[in-house]
């Protein structure tokens, strides 16, 4: 059993130096980028009412990427949940729903990363229930039942 959590914390470590190497030290770099962003493209549209974009995008290097998802990490998932909170204590309103999304890029250096936010169009459910060949039910869509 020893042999098995002696494993178990090499695998941590090398973890650990991975996110140091990737992120000079701490992941916590990478949040501060996307809350950055966040902050950087605020619109206020009223008093009340501060607007930020919901689609952020994290381009990472081949190398750091492929390590990440090899994996099965879900850094995504825990950077829009952290993302989220930032954005509820500062009562920030998405422009739709939140989302990040990271990615693989040749055009970045081992190591580094790049972050940018864009405002992504909500798509209503609608949209699914009636397809653009036509109306549910039809051979171009909707249900397929005989």
């Amino acid at each position: 059993m020893s042999a098995l959590s002696a494993l178990e914390q090499a695998l941590e470590n090398r973890w650990e130096a991975l996110w140091a190497r990737v992120f000079d030290k701490e992941p916590v770099e990478l949040l501060d980028a996307l809350r950055r962003e966040c902050d950087s493209n605020v619109v206020v549209c009223s008093g009340r009412r501060v607007v930020v974009p919901n689609a952020y995008d994290i381009e990472l290097a081949d190398f750091v990427h492929d390590e990440l998802t090899r994996r099965g990490s879900r850094v995504g998932q825990a950077l829009t949940d952290s993302l989220a909170r930032h954005g509820e204590h500062h009562g920030y309103e998405w422009a739709g729903p939140l989302t990040v999304h990271i990615t693989k890029s040749r055009r970045v250096p081992n190591g580094r990363y790049r972050v940018a936010s864009r405002v992504m169009p909500h798509v209503s459910a609608e949209a699914f229930r009636h397809p653009a060949g036509g109306p549910a039910g039809s051979p171009s869509g909707g249900d397929h039942r005989r």
